[in-house]
């Protein structure tokens, strides 16, 4: 009995690849959320408290000291921060770079949510999950459409 082989349908690898494009993509940017949420609170923490502690950050984001502690470790890799055990943890100018960006986005994008009659409670809270995954040329248009 002859055996059969499958053909490959171009279209469905074009489709699995952008799939996977699609799903590596979003795996990136919720680890640049993370990210990007870590520093954000440490840099308002030292400029409130005078320093960021993981307590602080553990109750601030609602996550256990462990989680905070493992997130610290990702960014002190990542170059964002610098920490040594019990002690606070303070932003690199990386870090300190990645949190003005990230704040700055957030505020375009509560800007630009209000501006269209949103609810600031409401555009607060939209704000900030879609400041974490929005496109530089949304950003854009959303900052030509606030300067009319």
């Amino acid at each position: 009995m002859p055996v059969r082989t499958r053909r490959k349908n171009p279209r469905r690898a074009v489709a699995t690849e952008t799939a996977a494009h699609g799903h590596r993509r979003t795996r990136m940017d919720h680890a640049q959320e993370l990210a990007e949420d870590y520093v954000e609170l440490i840099d308002d923490l030292i400029q409130k408290c005078g320093e960021a502690r993981a307590v602080d950050i553990a109750r601030h984001l609602g996550v256990t000291h462990v989680t905070v502690t493992k997130s610290i470790a990702r960014l002190q890799n990542e170059g964002l921060v610098t920490s040594a055990p019990y002690r606070s943890i303070f932003l690199t100018d990386k870090g300190r770079l990645l949190a003005r960006r990230a704040r700055e986005r957030h505020r375009l994008v509560l800007d630009f949510l209000i501006a269209l009659g949103v609810p600031r409670n409401d555009a607060e809270i939209d704000a900030e999950g879609i400041e974490h995954h929005i496109s530089p040329r949304t950003l854009d248009a959303m900052k030509r459409f606030l300067k009319r």
